[in-house]
């Protein structure tokens, strides 16, 4: 039996992860479940599988969630708080965290579980961006596992040489080859780009995501966060990794070999295939997805991504190049813009200007702690707050 906090249970990571638990009762027991302000949704779970902890984002929070708890005679212990997560995260009654909170907010707890020498379930990509080496560092000190959740990433896991984590030049790998849906947007006009609204952008061909991830995917800065997070979990270097645009998002992601092999992961688009891949490793278990069937399909497209369509994309990699805090400028200024955006304060063409002019504005140097990153992505914040309420005059 394996006891599970999941980071985030009531964004679709997390109820994905909570389907593929109640399919295998006799595998999983729940230790903690975690949301920021879903209270009701929140209760409703905890009513469904009884975690010995529940926490919550505020004070005020966490006594109505404690009231709707009581109601229902359960005797959950209701929390909140950052130090709160990190606690859920690293219990000792933990096996496994499944690390889901979107963006910044999910570091500390993540961090928390990786130090703890947990199996970590990593959706939260936000996390390693920002942190790259010092988490690494973590997990390598502390003997955690590190499973990939992106589907993209666990398709690379998937289609490397068995044993292998990373990428050594002893293992012929020769590219990552990381795919991409190419997002709502993709045979849109450029020209129209800037007129486009947040329910538009949210809209995903493939994917039914959160609005911040579903922005992030209309932009394909998804996409270079998920080159970043190949960078540091995979050990590839930035000229080993390629993008490739493939709207039918049945193949994952590829690794291609020095001997001209090509190894693809295929899968009808559900995150509960790579959840239940990464909760049962190095088993495989039911995940509730209906198989692949390719006659349906019949076409697989490929096309180059297009940096002018895409430019967060190309900054991206931008970022990892420069290596240092660069990633956690680009994902503070990046996630300010896509609220501001979500907010209809900008458009959506100004999402790109704000991160590039954050970026050239602040400098950014190695990385030396937690305490240092938290204050480059402060101070990127900040500084594309600025610039949004610049451009709003």
């Amino acid at each position: 039996m394996q006891s599970i906090t999941i980071l985030g249970a009531t964004g679709s990571i997390g109820v994905s992860t909570l389907d593929v638990v109640a399919r295998h009762p006799e595998r999983y027991t729940v230790y903690a479940l975690t949301a920021h302000s879903r209270v009701e949704e929140l209760a409703a779970q905890c009513a469904q599988f009884r975690p010995v902890r529940a926490v919550v984002g505020t004070a005020a929070a966490a006594a109505q969630l404690d009231a709707l708890l009581r109601a229902k005679g359960l005797r959950t212990e209701v929390e909140w708080g950052e130090q709160a997560l990190c606690d859920v995260a690293s219990a000792a009654a933990v096996d496994s965290v499944m690390a889901a909170i979107v963006g910044a907010a999910g570091l500390a707890p993540t961090l928390a579980a990786a130090r703890a020498g947990k199996k970590v379930l990593l959706a939260n990509k936000e996390a390693l961006v920002m942190s790259g080496q010092l988490f690494m560092d973590a997990v390598q000190d502390s003997g955690a596992v590190l499973l990939p959740i992106d589907s993209e990433h666990n398709a690379i896991f998937q289609c490397l040489p068995q044993g292998y984590g990373r990428v050594p030049a002893a293992a012929g790998v020769s590219k990552i080859l990381l795919t991409a849906s190419g997002g709502p947007f993709l045979k849109r006009a450029v020209e129209t780009l800037d007129s486009v609204t947040p329910d538009e952008a949210c809209k995903h061909p493939k994917w039914v995501m959160g609005r911040k991830i579903s922005v992030d995917s209309a932009t394909m800065m998804n996409k270079g966060l998920e080159v970043i997070e190949a960078h540091w979990l995979f050990g590839a270097p930035a000229d080993q990794i390629e993008v490739v645009i493939h709207p039918q998002s049945v193949i994952h992601s590829m690794v291609s070999y020095n001997d001209g092999s090509v190894l693809a992961e295929l899968g009808n688009p559900d995150m509960r295939t790579p959840i239940a891949h990464a909760l049962a490793y190095p088993e495989r278990i039911a995940s509730g997805v209906a198989q692949l069937d390719l006659t349906r399909i019949g076409t697989l497209q490929f096309e180059k991504p297009d940096f002018q369509r895409f430019p967060c994309l190309a900054l991206a990699f931008d970022a990892l190049r420069a290596g240092g805090t660069a990633p956690t400028l680009l994902n503070a200024a990046n996630e300010v813009a896509v609220q501001a955006f979500l907010e209809q304060r900008i458009g959506f063409r100004q999402i790109d200007r704000v991160i590039a002019r954050v970026m050239d504005e602040l400098s950014h140097g190695a990385v030396s702690s937690i305490e240092a990153l938290m204050a480059q992505d402060a101070a990127a914040r900040a500084a594309a707050e600025t610039l949004i309420g610049a451009q709003a005059k």
